[in-house]
């Protein structure tokens, strides 16, 4: 499965201009910073999505089922690991968007796991940008607002329900059995170390706490941010959300592989008061950017429909040679 995903952001790579710069001294950014590379303000009318039945579920089963789905302008496109959302739509901008936005994104599914064959646990499905890689010396980052609906509208289910994430590369060390090459007499595997390029997923996750849920204290619904991941590839805290409505996220990560998370409510600019962390996510000492994705999550029990997401105005920049604002320590 390993080799796969390495195969898949390999095609990326090829497929897409890479970007390349000088070393540059490691700063943080705050999300939203610098030259805009990639886009989609769901303005056009004719947005569309080609839907293409059954959808990929490859990290279940194995199974990449092309064609695989794509928006009409080529901007998006469904995952081979997990398949796309089952409902992909323009709708128009809630009450409080961005200002001129008429037009948004609609996102929401049923069945995340493998089709028709629901599996009673939590699954997720991908909603992928085709975006340009770029070095991490590029200082790249993203930025996106997010609606979150009032709270009956959600999955009544306590865990996660939306994510917001980057796919992201670097090499990692780790321990390889070789084969038994002296008989049956020699009992233990040698081991060696083999450093692999391996893809990882740091971003947001938003988890649902419903008022009747044992995890819930108090007495009311409301949400909370998730990071992943520190060091250990755990997730870290961040802040609760009581209230629905527009949020904005973003995220820059700079050359010494750092991510820097930011959250806000509203859709105003991020600014440097809206950090939350910055984590060196599973020690993984990243060197290229590939891309920003959306996860919809779901109990996939074939009858319930995940919380329903809209998204706007998705932004992705590379801030190398713009203005940079030291981390915090």
């Amino acid at each position: 499965m390993l080799l796969r995903t390495i195969n898949l952001l390999r095609v990326l790579l090829l497929t897409t201009p890479v970007l390349l710069a000088p070393a540059v001294t490691s700063a943080q950014v705050v999300p939203g910073t610098g030259t805009l590379i990639n886009t989609d303000d769901f303005e056009d009318e004719n947005f569309g999505f080609e839907l293409n039945w059954p959808k990929s579920s490859r990290e279940e089963d194995e199974q990449v089922r092309y064609p695989l789905g794509q928006s009409t302008n080529r901007m998006w496109f469904e995952s081979p690991k997990r398949g796309m959302p089952d409902v992909i739509k323009r709708v128009e901008t809630p009450a409080g968007g961005l200002a001129d936005s008429m037009g948004a994104l609609y996102l929401r599914s049923r069945d995340t796991g493998i089709p028709g064959r629901p599996g009673f646990e939590q699954a997720q499905d991908d909603f992928i940008m085709a975006a340009k890689p770029m070095t991490l010396n590029y200082y790249p980052n993203y930025v996106v607002r997010v609606f979150l609906p009032e709270w009956d509208q959600w999955e009544q289910r306590h865990g996660v329900s939306f994510g917001i994430r980057a796919g992201l590369q670097g090499p990692q060390e780790k321990d390889v059995e070789d084969d038994n090459r002296f008989g049956r007499r020699l009992f233990r595997k040698m081991k060696r170390k083999e450093t692999e390029i391996e893809p990882y997923y740091p971003g947001f996750f938003i988890s649902f706490n419903p008022e009747n849920s044992p995890a819930n204290k108090t007495g009311k619904p409301f949400a909370n941010v998730l990071i992943r991941a520190n060091e250990l590839g755990h997730e870290v805290p961040g802040p609760n959300i009581t209230e629905p409505g527009w949020w904005t996220f973003g995220m820059s990560v700079t050359p010494d592989g750092r991510c820097h998370y930011y959250a806000s409510p509203g859709v105003d600019d991020l600014r440097p008061s809206d950090h939350i962390t910055s984590q060196f996510p599973y020690k993984i000492p990243g060197t290229h950017f590939n891309t920003i994705f959306f996860n919809v999550c779901s109990a996939d029990n074939g009858k319930t429909w995940s919380t329903p997401w809209i998204v706007d105005d998705p932004k992705v920049y590379y801030a190398s040679g713009s203005p940079v604002q030291q981390a915090r320590r």
